[in-house]
């Protein structure tokens, strides 16, 4: 079933107002640079199309490459799809884009991918919401987070990513929420460590609720911080600096701040067009904490080259 393969594509080219797309983020090892390829189809009526998004953190270039809808192509059993001459899977890109502002070519392998836990009753980082139909926006975490090789060049500027990090996630559905915040880090100075956060508003029943998902992956160890677990999130500051926030489950606590750094032009979809924008930052950073139940700090580091996006109407139902 492909709700327990949440990684490949879970829609039909026969949709309408459907959006899927999965997030590729890429950091060197020396942390120079941060490099962000979302490859994803839009189908709405006057314009379906499929699309590859480039950024690149250093300099804050964004790219929005269009591409016909048969250009197109995916397995069904595993995650593995083609845009045009470009290849994405759990195993690598294949990157040939020839476009009127981006020329990008090149490979990065991946190895060491670290998948997130799965069971009957949580087919991924969802929980058991993956089981709720017609959810505004689906959300799968791919690779928690793997190592790199490799190189590219876009516009003749040469990256190389022997022994970067590597991470990849992706969204379906109709449309992002209304508002959110989204930050990502698996580049800690002195720990192999993964964290992601979404805290989002989230459309039910005519109504809506504020829930969240988040975990911490240190030392071969999930520490799982969401809506389904009965965790909570309070003490949450959104100043012009910095955002902080602190995660609570029933045996840990994580205190977390995001020193905000520059933010990119990213497209987003509405009722599956992609035609909505928001600010990105993928080189900002994440100080995280972590206490056990008596209070014992188990985990301090700071994360470099931080994904961060803040919705800041989410603000307005916290």
């Amino acid at each position: 079933m492909r709700l327990y393969k949440p990684e490949v594509f879970q829609g039909s080219l026969r949709r309408k107002n459907y959006f899927e797309g999965w997030y590729f983020k890429h950091v060197p090892a020396d942390l120079s640079d941060t490099f962000a390829i979302i490859p994803g189809i839009s189908l709405v009526k006057d314009d379906p199309h499929a699309f590859i998004q480039v950024m690149k953190g250093s300099t804050g270039f964004t790219d929005y490459i269009r591409y016909p809808l048969d250009e197109f192509r995916w397995a069904r059993k595993e995650f593995y799809a083609e845009i045009g001459s470009s290849s994405f899977s759990r195993r690598g890109v294949s990157l040939n884009i020839k476009s009127e502002n981006t020329r990008l070519e090149g490979r990065i392998d991946f190895s060491k991918v670290i998948t997130y836990p799965k069971s009957i009753l949580n087919p991924g980082i969802m929980g058991w919401y993956s089981f709720v139909p017609f959810m505004e926006c689906n959300h799968g975490v791919v690779s928690v987070t793997h190592d790199l090789s490799g190189r590219i060049s876009l516009n003749n500027d040469v990256i190389e990513f022997d022994g970067g990090k590597g991470y990849i996630e992706k969204d379906w559905g109709v449309s992002f929420p209304e508002a959110w915040i989204w930050v990502q880090s698996n580049n800690f100075s002195r720990h192999e460590a993964s964290f992601m956060l979404s805290v989002a508003k989230i459309p039910w029943l005519g109504k809506f609720f504020i829930g969240f998902l988040s975990f911490l992956y240190l030392d071969k160890r999930f520490y799982l911080f969401s809506t389904y677990n009965k965790s909570t999130f309070t003490d949450i500051q959104n100043k012009e600096e910095a955002l902080h926030i602190t995660l609570k489950n029933k045996t840990h606590t994580l205190r977390v701040r995001i020193i905000k750094n520059s933010f990119c032009d990213l497209q987003a979809p509405v009722a599956g067009e992609m035609s909505r924008r928001i600010k990105e930052s993928i080189d900002s950073e994440a100080e995280l904490q972590l206490y056990d139940r008596q209070g014992n700090q188990v985990f301090q580091d700071t994360g470099k080259k931080v994904g961060l996006e803040i919705i800041t109407e989410i603000f307005n139902y916290l």
